[in-house]
């Protein structure tokens, strides 16, 4: 055989093992994605889909939110409020936030002027005030601090910075009165600045008409 001859052999056997190579490869490949693919939703084929603990991360954060919000949207039992109650939410804040009814329709004038987070903060201070567990404290109290005080939290309520230094120094152990000041200057703020509107809206008129009107047939 000639060189030519054995180089064009060479040439040819390498050119096979090349092709071979390459077969063996998208082989390889089309295998590790069908194996990849196995693992991920029905809707896509990416890395975030193939970690089972993302999932199990993502299911858990789902879960929290599902259960904050019912935890949110959940009013207070409360009976219907009679006429006589009605009217007397129009002669002070305070007769208003007494009761569980005034406080339900109070929160649902807030909710239409986005700041329910002011009353959802009050409620959650004086669910606090009545916990008498240690360790039952301490986590409501960094619940609250999370959903209301972080500035991190979409539902966190406006307070000064004395009144936000106040809180982070208390939360190094916190009580029942760890928010109190918190809560005061909240408590303030709706009466200052929502509950006048609460009176004129259409909410409150609504109610007033509606229990004035049950009144007279009475």
């Amino acid at each position: 055989m000639s060189w030519g001859g054995a180089f064009k052999c060479t040439r040819s056997e390498q050119s096979e093992k090349k092709q071979q190579m390459s077969q063996n490869e998208n082989s390889t490949t089309m295998q590790s994605a069908g194996n990849h693919r196995s693992n991920t939703c029905c809707f896509c084929w990416c890395c975030c889909c193939s970690y089972p603990w993302r999932e199990d991360d993502d299911r858990f954060r789902r879960t929290s939110g599902d259960i904050k919000l019912e935890t949110l949207q959940k009013c207070e039992a409360s009976a219907k409020p009679t006429a006589e109650e009605v009217h007397s939410w129009a002669q002070s804040f305070d007769k208003l936030m007494k009761t569980p009814a005034g406080r339900n329709v109070f929160r649902e004038f807030l909710r239409t002027e986005y700041s329910e987070e002011n009353m959802l903060f009050w409620l959650s201070c004086e669910d606090l005030k009545n916990e008498a567990n240690k360790s039952v404290i301490e986590d409501k109290a960094r619940m609250i601090y999370e959903d209301y005080i972080s500035i991190l939290s979409p539902k966190e309520v406006s307070l000064d910075s004395r009144v936000r230094e106040v809180i982070n120094k208390k939360m190094a152990e916190p009580t029942t009165h760890t928010f109190e000041d918190a809560q005061l200057q909240i408590y303030t703020l709706m009466h200052r600045d929502s509950y006048p509107r609460f009176l004129n809206s259409s909410v409150y008129k609504s109610l007033l008409q509606r229990s004035s009107s049950t009144s007279s047939e009475s």
